[in-house]
């Protein structure tokens, strides 16, 4: 049951679009009934602004988003301490709310599905950071994997 990153279940909406793809699609809405396919409160807030009819979509086939709780607060601080990010100077990499879903992630004990850019080299500077060069720090452990990793894990055909 991975947590789900806005920017993964939006690449998936806008290129595998429902109409084309209804089996992917139905397989989605069964991951949401069946608690398999999560999202952190904030990122189904991300996806509601970035694509509202993904938003709905979602919405429609149950999914609620995981509420941020005291102990995602303090382990998104720790991460956020981790990557020398000073009061609200993100810099390029993660923002809050990736770190709130990082940190659900974590909460969840399990896999984190994003397809932020991965950054082969990685910046000198830690607060530029994307989400998954972050989940690959040792210090905060989530495997990271692309909705098309997740796919190809799942070994579900669709017809």
């Amino acid at each position: 049951m991975p947590v789900f990153d806005a920017s993964s279940i939006i690449y998936a909406w806008d290129n595998y679009p429902e109409r084309q793809f209804p089996g992917l699609w139905d397989w989605i809405a069964s991951q949401i009934t069946n608690k398999s396919l999560l999202m952190s409160a904030v990122a189904v807030e991300e996806v509601d602004h970035m694509a509202p009819e993904c938003g709905k979509w979602l919405k429609a086939k149950g999914l609620v988003g995981l509420p941020v709780s005291d102990d995602i607060l303090v382990d998104a601080l720790r991460i956020k301490n981790l990557l020398d990010i000073e009061g609200d100077k993100f810099g390029n990499g993660v923002d809050e709310n990736d770190l709130l879903i990082i940190a659900t992630a974590r909460n969840q004990i399990t896999k984190l599905v994003s397809d932020e850019r991965r950054q082969p080299d990685l910046p000198k500077l830690k607060h530029n950071y994307k989400i998954p060069a972050v989940c690959a720090m040792p210090e905060v452990g989530v495997p990271c994997l692309s909705f098309i990793e997740y796919l190809k894990l799942s070994e579900a055909v669709f017809r």
